[in-house]
C-alpha cells in the first residue's frame, strides 16, 4: 500500500486508543492466546496510570469468571471509578441482567458479554433494551481455521462454539450488540501483530465499531488496524503493562497517519 493511499484510508477516521487489563482474582495478569497468565501488578494501580497517560478508554475482562460461574469486578470497579473519568468497559462471569445492572451501578460505563452471550442469545437483547445498545459489548474471541474463516471461542478461549465469526457477528448486531470486542486467540499475547485479515473481515460487514485486541508488539501495528483493518478502537495491553511502548507516542502515530484522535489532558 503507498504512503498516499495510506493517507486516504485512514485520513479522518476516528480511533480510540484502549488499554485492556485482563483481571484474575486481585491481581492484573497477562498471558499468551489467553493462557499461562503471569501476574503483573494491581489493576487499579495501571488503570490510573493510563488514565493520566491519555488512555481513550479501560476494558476491564475478568478472564476465569466464566470457568468458575460468577463475576469478582465489581469492588475494583467501585475503586478504579472513584479516581477515573473515561468510559469502562467490564467484562467475564456476566450472566445475566441484574449481573450487568451490579456492574453498571458500580462505576462501569459499558458491559461485554462472550460465554453467555453464545449460551444464551437473547441476554444482548435483554442488557441493550434496559440499558441501550451503546452499552452492550459483544466480545468475540477468535480462532482461524481456515484462509479466511474464523471460529468463536469461550471461556477464554477454550472451548470451541462452531459458530462462524461473520456470523455471530451479523445475528450480535441484530439482537441489539452496539459495539464489538474482537479478540484473536490466535496473536494474543504473541507480540506478533494484529490478524489484519480477522480485522478486515470483520469491519467490512459490521455496521457498528469495532475493538481491534490480540498482537500488538510495536508502534507500527496501529498503522495496520487503521488503514487495513479500519477498525474502530484497538485495545492494547501488553505493549503497555511492560512499556514497551507510550499511549501518547501510540497517539502521535496515529495523528501522523491523519487519524482523529482525542487530545491528551493532563490530569
Amino acid at each position: 500500500m503507498t504512503i498516499s493511499v495510506v493517507k486516504k484510508v485512514a485520513n479522518m477516521k476516528k480511533v480510540r486508543l484502549i488499554a485492556r487489563l485482563d483481571i484474575k482474582g486481585e491481581n492484573l495478569i497477562k498471558g499468551i492466546h489467553l493462557e499461562g497468565l503471569r501476574v503483573i501488578g494491581s489493576p487499579n494501580e495501571f488503570a490510573k496510570k493510563y488514565y493520566r497517560d491519555g488512555a481513550d478508554e479501560l476494558i476491564f475482562m475478568d478472564s476465569v469468571a466464566s470457568l468458575y460461574g460468577r463475576n469478582n469486578l465489581d469492588q475494583i470497579i467501585s475503586a478504579a471509578a472513584t479516581d477515573i473519568f473515561i468510559p469502562i468497559t467490564v467484562g467475564g462471569g456476566i450472566r445475566s441482567v441484574d449481573d450487568a445492572a451490579t456492574l453498571l451501578r458500580s462505576g462501569a460505563d459499558k458491559i461485554a458479554i462472550n460465554t453467555a452471550a453464545v449460551s444464551n442469545p437473547t441476554l444482548i437483547t435483554k442488557i441493550a433494551e434496559r440499558f441501550g445498545s451503546q452499552a452492550m459489548v459483544l466480545s468475540i474471541e477468535a480462532k482461524r481455521f481456515s484462509d479466511d474463516k474464523w471460529e468463536v471461542y469461550t471461556n477464554c478461549g477454550r472451548e470451541r462454539t462452531g459458530l462462524d465469526v461473520c456470523e455471530w457477528v451479523n445475528q450480535g448486531i441484530s439482537l441489539g450488540a452496539g459495539e464489538i470486542l474482537l479478540t484473536s486467540v490466535d496473536n494474543e499475547g504473541t507480540r506478533k501483530g494484529f490478524d489484519l485479515d480477522l480485522a478486515s473481515t470483520v469491519s467490512s460487514i459490521s455496521s457498528v465499531p469495532i475493538i481491534l485486541s490480540g498482537g500488538m508488539g510495536k508502534l507500527d501495528d496501529i498503522e495496520g488496524a487503521v488503514t487495513i483493518g479500519e477498525v474502530d478502537a484497538v485495545a492494547m495491553a501488553d505493549i503497555l503493562h511492560y512499556n514497551r511502548c507510550s499511549i501518547s507516542s501510540i497517539r502521535q502515530r496515529a495523528l501522523d497517519l491523519g487519524c482523529q484522535v482525542r487530545s491528551h489532558v493532563e490530569v
